[in-house]
């Protein structure tokens, strides 16, 4: 039977009233992002058709369904699942970081952190010897501007641990499981291969892949729980052994033909009314022109581009289709030590209506001014 568990964190509010408080860019952003709707518990959504496809398929139909905090802290997202200390993720130009210990969730494999600390959970495993569970919801990371990236997008993740002496968890047991979450999604007759692959908190991990329309697709990444995640909570590795797995709303995209991240946001009826069932099809409602608009300028070399992608969401809401990096150069004599010249072209597109020009130049001018302000631009 499936359980529906929520954890909350009565921190948690706290927090956002404290965020509430404040009108610094980054509260700002992190606010925004806390408004965003979660689309794995949005009816109609592409997203939710896909994971609720997922979660009530056979293999995963007794799998308890967990519910966590957004605002997590370090120690529950990284350094229980075995995150290196130098790890990307870690880093503030990857992550939105509240203050020093908490941070909004990177990936829905932190639910972990609250599962397997849950008493009620651990008394079922003590006494039957196994517990699973799945988690979906949405993330936030940052990252580059383009048609398959956005700050906010969604992952589900399945986890099973139980007693040696019930069951030895190998790589077949694995490979089943991944099999069975492809089907669901893509048919009984998918073709498939695995790839070894790596993750902190799983050992002997896989890449599963997918042939799809003429062409090799990453479905998932899976692997046996790591031995020194399982000591993290408390789990004897000799006792007990187990696997996971987790993909991200892209598998929706590719499955229902989606060519562009924000439609999966958008809220035009003409666009969502074309959303069934796990068979849909998107179909272009217009194909509206793009305008580009080019920025250069001369920044730190040591400054991140996630800064600058940051800055160009802050104005552009949906409306940015990509932004690219055109052109990069140095010249210590002319720009000054530590100094680099970037020139980005920043391509506008509505997948709903057609944008003017005068409104992209409103958008474009504070974007250009918000560069000089918060990166110490000079603008070329």
């Amino acid at each position: 039977m499936k359980r529906e568990i929520t954890i909350t964190d009565l921190n948690e509010q706290k927090l956002i009233e404290e965020l509430n408080k404040r009108t610094d860019v980054k509260a700002e952003r992190i606010k925004r992002f806390l408004a965003l709707p979660d689309l794995s518990k949005k009816e109609g959504s592409p997203v939710k058709i896909l994971f609720d496809q997922i979660i009530n398929s056979p293999k995963f139909a007794d799998f308890d369904l967990v519910d966590f905090p957004k605002i997590v802290t370090v120690e529950q997202c990284f350094d229980l699942l075995n995150m290196p200390q130098d790890h990307p993720a870690r880093k503030e130009t990857d992550t939105y970081y509240l203050d020093d210990a908490h941070i909004l969730r990177t990936h829905t494999t932190a639910f972990w952190s609250f599962y397997l600390k849950d008493p009620e959970v651990l008394k079922r495993l003590e006494t039957e010897g196994e517990i699973k569970a799945i988690s979906k919801g949405i993330v936030f990371r940052k990252d580059e501007i383009d048609k398959n990236h956005f700050p906010a997008f969604h992952q589900i993740d399945g986890l099973l641990i139980c007693r040696k002496n019930k069951k030895i968890v190998d790589q077949n047991v694995l490979k089943e499981a991944q099999v069975d979450l492809a089907k669901s999604a893509f048919g009984e007759n998918i073709e498939y291969k695995f790839i070894e692959d790596n993750f902190p908190y799983t050992v002997e991990s896989l890449e599963m892949d997918i042939m799809f329309n003429g062409q090799w697709l990453e479905v998932n990444g899976a692997g046996l729980v790591n031995p020194i995640v399982l000591e993290k909570f408390g789990l004897d590795p000799e006792i007990y052994n187990g696997w996971a797995f987790g993909f991200g709303d892209r598998l929706a995209m590719i499955k229902m033909e989606i060519p562009d991240i924000r439609i999966l946001w958008s809220q035009d009826p003409r666009i969502t009314s074309q959303f069934k069932d796990i068979n849909s099809k998107y179909k272009e409602v217009s194909k509206y022109p793009e305008t580009s608009r080019d920025i250069s300028f001369i920044i730190d070399k040591n400054i991140n581009l996630n800064n600058y992608y940051e800055i160009v969401r802050d104005f552009a809401e949906n409306l940015i289709e990509e932004v690219k990096l055109v052109d990069e150069f140095e010249n210590e004599a002319k720009f000054g030590a530590d100094k680099k010249s970037y020139t980005f072209r920043i391509v506008y597109r509505s997948p709903e209506r057609t944008l003017t020009s005068e409104e992209i130049n409103v958008i474009q001018e504070k974007i250009r001014e918000k560069t000089v302000q918060e990166l110490n631009a000079v603008l070329r």
